[in-house]
């Protein structure tokens, strides 16, 4: 008797596949110091391909299939650029009036205050200096200027639902509930 042996065939990252994955970020190689750490009790799960990650991330993870490990540095030029330095704006503090006046110490060197551009996208912009009538405010990613090293593994690769393609994002099951950082209405 001829036993047929199945051939499993692990679906490989490429456009439109929902990934999960966990990770460590370091600051200039592997040696680097640890600025992030994504776990597989709530791995980063996201649609490949559609560009909600750095280009250089996905560029170096795809064709990776479950179970597979990865580390790869990513130069500035490949992340988050060079600061550039029209994204540091003096800003009228009366810029800042909404129903209530702002109070001093609302301004702090260092503070990260979410704001939004003329077309309503979000941006933080972190306090540089605060001038009488003004701040100087840096809007250039926080890791700009920074080459990073990524090591990790691929915890899921599947076919993302026309739903999760639409909106690009992964949608958590019932089962899964709190395993994605919430969002679930299960």
């Amino acid at each position: 008797m001829r036993i047929l042996q199945k051939k499993i065939i692990q679906m490989k990252i490429s456009k439109n596949k929902a990934v999960s994955l966990c990770y460590e970020l370091r600051l200039n190689g592997d040696n680097g110091e640890i600025i992030q750490t994504v776990d597989s009790n709530n791995p980063m799960k996201f649609i490949f391909g559609v560009e909600s990650l750095i280009v250089g991330f996905e560029r170096n993870i795809e064709g990776l299939k479950t179970g597979d490990n990865f580390s790869f540095l990513l130069p500035c030029e490949e992340a988050y650029g060079a600061a550039r330095e029209e994204l540091v704006l003096e800003i009228e503090k009366s810029s800042f009036k909404a129903d209530a006046e702002i109070e001093n110490d609302f301004f702090v060197e260092g503070k990260a205050i979410p704001m939004c551009d003329s077309e309503g996208n979000r941006l933080d912009g972190v306090v540089v200096e605060v001038k009488d009538n003004s701040v100087i405010m840096d809007f250039n990613h926080p890791l700009s200027d920074e080459d990073l090293f990524f090591s990790g593994t691929i915890t899921d690769v599947r076919e993302a639902t026309a739903e999760e393609i639409q909106q690009k994002t992964i949608h958590c099951s019932p089962s899964s509930c709190g395993s994605c950082g919430g969002g679930c209405s299960a």
